[in-house]
């Protein structure tokens, strides 16, 4: 074998592997297809706390809807403790040229919390323009993976909170694992959490009624950098209690794709992703009263040095459910 032919075999089993590492983290990280909007999360040197950053939205009404109009905004600081369950699902499939299909799918996961809001704003979360503390403690999840669950039992009793503003912007999520937690069940609850953020809904700060409709966008970072884009129609409004349709696309912000530890470059060849839903809201309430969101695509990435083609198929889902 010549030199140069050894050279390419060798970059080309390089980048099979650096795609592999790669989309695993893009696929943990996705839930949403992507919700990971820190790959790095800070550790707080004084706790086990983990903070991570969420990007910003940006709000536009493009349809007020009908009379009478209000501006919706959340005020929760009289709510009792409010119990839900918080499920999640993400399945990630990928093929490497005709190689055999790999499925980085994570199991599902159903994780109840008690949600309440805190009575004052920590001040790292007010420098995010947070007006609202949501505190939640998280009880004993499971899964119909029984390893997962065996390895959650030790998760009971971790806390997480989030930073939001009256819109229901939220800004920032803490969480704070069990001491005895398991890494394995951190990880899975922070994709959980992860998936929630960023499918939240923010109102605008304008008055709307029946049939209004907005857009809420935001980056998402989960090694590509995505431009998400939520259409939100207000379908009901009974006092407090509002009822949104949700759409989701996300498009890629480059045509290219920085792999991770300067591993290479990809080309994005075509990226498809699109989600629709239906969320309950009670304005009295810190979180989402029912209600779910199902989202997924596939993506072509290609290798701008060689023939090596990674085709993925993602999808991912959250549902709301009152216990």
């Amino acid at each position: 074998m010549k030199s140069t032919d050894r050279s390419r075999t060798v970059r080309s089993r390089t980048v099979r592997s650096g795609l592999l590492a790669a989309f695993c983290a893009v696929a943990l990280a996705a839930g949403c297809s992507s919700t990971d909007a820190d790959p790095s999360p800070e550790q707080t040197p004084s706790s086990n706390e983990v903070t991570i950053a969420v990007t910003p939205t940006t709000t536009t009404v493009v349809n007020p809807g009908t009379e009478p109009r209000r501006t919706l905004a959340f005020d929760t600081a009289g709510a009792d403790a409010q119990n839900i369950d918080l499920t999640t699902t993400s399945t990630v499939q990928q093929q490497i040229n005709d190689g055999a299909p790999q499925d980085f799918s994570s199991p599902e996961l159903t994780v109840p919390l008690s949600a309440s809001t805190a009575d004052a704003v920590p001040e790292d979360d007010a420098s995010t323009g947070a007006t609202r503390s949501i505190d939640m403690t998280i009880g004993a999840a499971t899964s119909p993976d029984e390893g997962l669950t065996d390895a959650l039992s030790a998760s009971e009793g971790s806390t997480a909170r989030l930073a939001t503003t009256d819109s229901g912007a939220i800004t920032a999520l803490h969480i704070t694992p069990a001491d005895a937690a398991l890494d394995t069940a951190r990880a899975a609850i922070e994709r959980s959490f992860n998936a929630a953020v960023y499918r939240s809904v923010d109102f605008p700060d304008a008055e709307i009624g029946v049939g209004a409709v907005w857009t809420v966008d935001q980056q998402v970072l989960s090694g590509i950098t995505l431009n998400q884009r939520t259409t939100v129609t207000l379908r009901a409004l009974d006092g407090d209690r509002a009822t949104v349709d949700i759409a989701i696309t996300q498009t890629p912000e480059s045509p290219v794709w920085n792999l991770p530890d300067n591993s290479g470059t990809l080309n994005i060849a075509s990226y498809t992703y699109t989600g629709s839903g239906t969320l309950d809201i009670d304005l009295t309430q810190p979180l989402p009263v029912g209600g779910s969101i199902t989202a997924g695509g596939e993506q072509m990435y290609t290798d701008p040095d060689s023939t090596t083609v990674l085709r993925q198929t993602v999808g991912d889902s959250i549902t709301w459910g009152a216990r």
